[in-house]
């Protein structure tokens, strides 16, 4: 069952596979368990009719997954019906006719459900780990942008540019089962980088992690300006919204719930970018509150969250990480259950239901 079919918007969820101690014990699972939990979280996420599933890149200890690809393939296998993307895939520092090679190969596995979300990353360790300079940051992603492009475009591609060797009427090859892979980019908050997501007639991932999500609606706007202005029609220009989530029987319930590892999350990731400082209840209290875009409550007020960003910005899809700083699987299991059985038929309801008004 396919909820974008039904209700005009795709749900799903992502991971980003960190390898987070739990707060309550101090211990940490491995490698090779948060892989069979990860693969084990998108069967069922399959299974329950979600529409999508993502895998996040990272290059750094404390993450399971390095190249989205090879993980999404394990998953295609393992799955139906389920579309598998890249959550981000860090294009600055892949090669793109990797990139491309690696998803159309994912294409065929899965029998046409691959995608791509293309960004820079929030960490820059692949830079020195591929040999690239972060003083080329914004230039190598341009440019690997404009190739990616071309090569979903063509079998044959001769290209010339600055960070690889040039194709002189090189063969791309496999091609995927979808007559073009969908390709979106990942953006954090930048109106440059929504200005070209649209210039380019590709998705537009949000990564809304919190505060107010009217601060994201110019972005929408600039984004679907830019898409216009270059020639693209609107319905070529998806807004996808990404964002933590966590989901119980009542709100108080889910915060309760989530706030040891929010907190937790939050600390190992700021301690890996150079600062570190626990966060406090009353701050989890106000980052969950009912005006943040912190997906964490009821499966009503959860929805609520959801209809709110819908009314801002029109988005067609919306993805929910779920199970970061140290959440152990039986919450992630049950989290995909709420989600799937509760969530998304009160989204299609309502959807259903403002369609109906505006055909008036």
């Amino acid at each position: 069952m396919s909820t974008r079919n039904e209700n005009g918007i795709e749900v799903g969820i992502y991971t980003l596979a960190d390898i987070g101690p739990d707060p309550f014990t101090g211990k940490t699972i491995s490698s090779k368990q948060r892989m069979d939990e990860i693969i084990e979280a998108a069967k069922l996420a399959d299974k329950a009719g979600l529409d999508v599933f993502g895998v996040g890149e990272h290059h750094r200890l404390g993450y399971a997954v390095s190249s989205p690809a090879v993980a999404l393939s394990a998953i295609a296998q393992a799955t139906k019906h389920i579309k598998l993307t890249s959550a981000t895939s860090v294009l600055s520092t892949l090669d793109p006719v990797r990139v491309y090679e690696d998803f159309a190969t994912l294409d065929l596995i899965s029998g046409g459900r691959a995608e791509i979300s293309a960004g820079r990353g929030a960490f820059i360790e692949s830079f020195p780990l591929f040999g690239y300079s972060t003083k080329d940051y914004d230039e190598l992603f341009s440019e690997h942008m404009d190739l990616l492009l071309k090569l979903n475009e063509n079998e044959v591609v001769s290209w010339d540019g600055k960070f690889r060797p040039s194709l002189n009427a090189a063969e791309i090859s496999p091609r995927p089962v979808q007559e073009q892979l969908p390709i979106w980019i990942g953006v954090g908050g930048t109106p440059e980088s929504a200005a070209r997501a649209g210039r380019l007639g590709v998705g537009m991932a949000l990564a809304i992690l919190g505060g107010d999500p009217t601060r994201f609606k110019p972005l929408v706007d600039i984004y679907h300006r830019a898409g216009l202005e270059a020639g693209h029609s609107l319905d070529k220009l998806p807004v996808g919204v990404t964002g933590h989530g966590y989901l119980a029987k009542t709100t108080e319930e889910a915060k309760d719930e989530f706030y040891p590892y929010y907190a937790n999350y939050w600390n190992y990731v700021n301690r890996q970018r150079g600062m570190g400082r626990k966060m406090s209840r009353d701050e989890f209290e106000r980052a969950a509150g009912p005006q943040t875009a912190l997906f964490v409550g009821s499966p009503e007020d959860v929805v609520e969250k959801i209809l709110h960003q819908h009314e801002l910005f029109g988005h067609t899809r919306f993805l929910a990480q779920v199970d970061i700083g140290g959440v152990p699987f039986h919450k992630v299991e049950k989290n995909i259950d709420l989600l799937a059985t509760e969530v998304v038929p009160m989204l299609k309801k309502a959807i259903g239901r403002k369609k109906k008004v505006e055909a008036l």
